[in-house]
């Protein structure tokens, strides 16, 4: 395993709110990491930085030893939590636009994973439901094939039902020697596909174990263990 993503007194502000506030993290290749924490907690920050989408006041992140730019394009895979898609084209078109753009684009499984959840190919993007245009957002994120992907909620909008497809989804179409971070607030639903977990809260990082580390040692499921963390740093 080698680090494919490293924090270094990662700070980032917004006016006088301080998003992120020092934060020193380093993840590795081949493990599935949940980035937790309430809404607001500074996940999507830290996502959008890893992306270089904005600038850190100070500090760093670094993708495979490179600051986020024209070389960590080519190695991330990065899923919003936000529609960003043009409501015009049709899912076809989409495919076919994101096969040309990114060269390690798997325009197959892309097919099989819209036919398994039932999305037409000929439906123009701004017909479908909110849930059904994540679907599609989710499905052309995995099935590029990179080293890092960045999934920020990528089940907030996702009815029930389709959850389990989603995660499986994403458990089965990721390399191994990949790094997956997945930044949501629905611990209960992730956290059986998760090695590690990493509590982020008011942009501190509070902790960062192992998943099996917190279950034999806690007694607890990952998610009651965070809701006991959260409790008492609420009381504080």
């Amino acid at each position: 395993m080698s680090v494919m993503m490293e924090c270094r007194g990662l700070t980032k502000k917004y006016g006088g709110l301080t998003a992120l506030n020092n934060v020193n993290l380093s993840l590795e290749s081949g493990r599935i990491i949940g980035l937790l924490g309430p809404n607001g907690s500074g996940k999507t920050t830290m996502l959008k930085l890893a992306n270089g989408l904005i600038q850190p006041n100070s500090g760093e992140i670094l993708l495979a030893g490179h600051k986020p730019g024209p070389e960590t394009k080519e190695l991330v895979s990065y899923l919003p939590d936000a529609n960003y898609l043009m409501d015009w084209m049709n899912v076809n078109g989409l495919v076919e636009m994101f096969r040309d753009f990114y060269p390690d684009f798997n325009i197959n499984k892309a097919y099989e994973m819209l036919a398994n959840l039932g999305i037409p190919g000929d439906a123009p993007l701004k017909t479908l439901s909110k849930g059904t245009k994540e679907k599609v957002q989710l499905i052309l994120a995995m099935s590029r094939e990179a080293k890092i992907y960045f999934l920020d909620e990528p089940i907030g909008g996702v009815d029930p039902a389709a959850r389990d497809y989603i995660l499986e989804t994403i458990i089965s179409n990721y390399s191994e020697d990949a790094l997956v971070v997945i930044s949501t607030h629905l611990i209960a639903d992730v956290e059986k596909m998760l090695d590690e977990a990493v509590l982020i809260n008011n942009g501190e990082v509070v902790l960062h174990r192992t998943v099996d580390d917190i279950r034999e040692n806690e007694g607890k499921s990952v998610d009651e263990y965070f809701r006991e963390v959260f409790r008492c740093l609420v009381s504080y």
